[in-house]
């Protein structure tokens, strides 16, 4: 088993002994163990972790929650909560961090290992299935794709729920109806339909749709704000931070 890298937010010192000595045991490596968020921000920037467990107490809640938004936006690695407390007002300010877990205490520790080992698994292949995605996108590539996936009778690419692009005018359809889309939102639902279920990065989206003129992660957030007010349904998904995908 690979081994990876935790940091540990704790401010009470059995509890923190009994984390140390279990992942210790379990092949991790504990690279600090915080009593306040100040220390573990020091702790980061010197050895960044794989994951962190993060304590969180009904009087310094905020403390746990400040840390769970930094390790995400600096880091973007798994964090796991540990609390005593589970009362809705602790669950509606830690909800919106989107934590990996929520677990309460007294921990069972065969199962936040188990739950480790899944956020784990989880980010490593987003991780994979996103590192690509940063190559510029070659127009052949997706032209084949799109052949690739054509209808047997007709140029046409079904996608969603009754949608299908016409791969021969560069036209979007529902229910067989023409969607009034520019010609930037056909292309950039071509990069779309062209990799279902894969996500199409930011990168990708301006290098292919935009081309040899200039733009912005913004621009990309716009034409697909623009996009989804004229499609149907809401089949365009985010990956947060990376770019957009639709699910096969």
């Amino acid at each position: 088993m690979e081994k990876y890298k935790v940091i540990i937010l704790e401010d009470d010192e059995n509890s923190a002994l009994k984390l140390n000595l279990f992942f210790q045991k379990h092949n991790y490596n504990v690279v600090a163990i915080c009593t306040n968020p100040f220390q573990a921000k020091n702790k980061l920037s010197i050895t960044p972790p794989d994951i962190a467990i993060i304590n969180i107490s009904k009087s310094e809640s905020d403390d746990g929650v400040t840390l769970a938004k930094f390790v995400k936006n600096k880091y973007n690695i798994p964090f796991i909560y540990i609390s005593d407390c589970a009362d809705d007002a602790i669950l509606e300010k830690v909800a919106p961090t989107q934590p990996d877990a929520y677990l309460i205490k007294p921990l069972h520790l065969p199962s936040l290992h188990a739950t480790m080992q899944m956020a784990l698994f989880k980010y490593k292949t987003t991780k994979e299935k996103t590192k690509l995605l940063t190559k510029p996108t070659n127009t052949l590539n997706i032209e084949k794709l799109l052949h690739s996936k054509k209808h047997p009778q007709r140029p046409i690419v079904p996608f969603g729920e009754d949608y299908h692009l016409d791969i021969e005018i560069c036209e979007t359809f529902y229910k067989e109806k023409k969607l009034k889309l520019t010609k930037k939102e056909n292309a950039f639902l071509q990069l779309l339909v062209a990799q279902p279920g894969s996500v199409v990065s930011f990168r990708q989206a301006m290098n292919y749709v935009w081309k040899e003129y200039g733009a912005t992660q913004n621009s990309v957030r716009t034409l697909v704000w623009r996009l989804r007010n004229k499609l149907e349904t809401d089949i365009i998904k985010n990956a947060s931070g990376i770019g957009y995908y639709i699910e096969e």
